[in-house]
């Protein structure tokens, strides 16, 4: 069974945009290069129909599993709490031990990508953090043995904007 993630509205919008895309227009281009190797002949060694080919079914791998995650998803809402961290929020927390301060955008986990410092709401520094307030000192659960504590410094509002839903 597949598992079952949390989505906001703005995920599923973004996630059926790119399968509608792949399926009218990534599809199309796609079976025409598809068409245009094979009028070339000698499939042998013929490498751009193997290309074409390829990038068919990449393409309809990443339709159907994008249709997997909209049937299975688990909607949430993505209205932010005034004065608690919520889903879109960028929070600034500051780590005592490391004496370092990060800013964190809190997203679900289709849009997650910790190099953009986007934070999956699942992810124990996210669990943590969710519901808290400017001020709090807040303990992360790593596992069963490892946990720190981090203060949070400031909750800004922030639009969904352009958070890209995550390749495979």
């Amino acid at each position: 069974m597949a598992s079952r993630q949390k989505l906001t509205p703005s995920d599923v919008e973004k996630i059926q945009a790119e399968i509608r895309n792949r399926k009218v227009n990534i599809r199309h281009e796609i079976l025409e290069e598809v068409k245009e190797a094979r009028a070339q002949g000698d499939y042998s060694e013929n490498y751009e129909l193997y290309a074409a080919k390829r990038a068919k079914n990449q393409n309809e791998s990443r339709i159907r599993y994008l249709e997997g995650i909209l049937k299975n998803a688990i909607i949430i809402s993505d209205e932010s709490t005034d004065g608690q961290v919520s889903m879109n929020n960028l929070v600034t927390i500051y780590f005592p031990e490391d004496d370092l301060e990060e800013t964190y955008k809190i997203t679900t986990s289709i849009r997650s990508n910790s190099s953009e410092n986007r934070l999956d709401m699942e992810s124990p520094l996210g669990k943590a953090l969710l519901h808290h307030k400017v001020g709090d000192t807040v303990t992360v659960h790593v596992n069963k043995d490892i946990s720190y504590d981090v203060v949070i410094r400031a909750i800004d509002d922030s639009q969904d904007g352009d958070d890209a839903i995550q390749e495979f």
